[in-house]
């Protein structure tokens, strides 16, 4: 059974805080909600997670980071943020199925970032579905701090693929490079306007 999410009342300690509040969000939850909201798409930097608000747009990362800070900035301390390795297949990521039959690949790997909170993980980036239904079994999670959604994250991503091919017996077929590329046109689909 999943732990109910906290509600805490934002207050004005910090930057973040700050940002929420003049947007008119006084909640946690109503903040989080107010984010899950906001476009799937890459920010101006994808490591400045403080662009999510006045973008109007995010992605796992930096949704993920924005309110992990929230929370630093209001001590409440047992919400982390995380980021995990998953396979990432047509039918977990609707609108990139096409591009792995494309290169005969059933599915591919992705970092996602969430946040835990009593080992349960909530994640914020898709509009669709609960916000603390987890469909994807994760191969690997590691807690991080807002500060590492940029270069850290991509290392860490980068580093889990030779596995991931050895595991997968594809070592011959697929160099990292290759890998990450295929990767790449996966996440500008998910980012493209969806066709009228």
């Amino acid at each position: 059974m999943r732990t109910r999410l906290v509600q805490f009342d934002i207050t004005p300690t910090g930057e973040v805080s700050r940002e929420f509040l003049t947007h008119g969000l006084v909640h946690f939850r109503q903040a989080a909600q107010f984010v899950k909201q906001l476009p799937y798409g890459r920010n101006t930097d994808r490591s400045d997670y403080r662009l999510v608000l006045s973008e109007g747009r995010g992605t796992c990362s930096t949704k993920h980071a924005l309110l992990a800070s929230l929370c630093m900035e209001q001590q409440q301390n047992e919400i982390h943020l995380y980021t995990g390795i998953y396979e990432m297949t047509g039918s977990n990521t609707p609108g990139i199925g096409h591009i792995l039959r494309h290169y005969s690949l059933p599915s591919i790997p992705e970092a996602h970032c969430y946040l835990k909170y009593h080992q349960d993980r909530w994640d914020f980036t898709r509009v669709t579905g609960s916000c603390n239904e987890s469909p994807r079994e994760f191969l690997d999670e590691i807690p991080i701090g807002p500060h590492q959604i940029g270069d850290f994250k991509v290392s860490y991503h980068r580093a889990y693929l030779p596995l991931w091919l050895s595991r997968r017996g594809l070592t011959q077929s697929f160099d990292i490079d290759a890998l990450w590329k295929i990767r790449e046109e996966c996440i500008a689909a998910l980012s493209a306007p969806p066709v009228q």
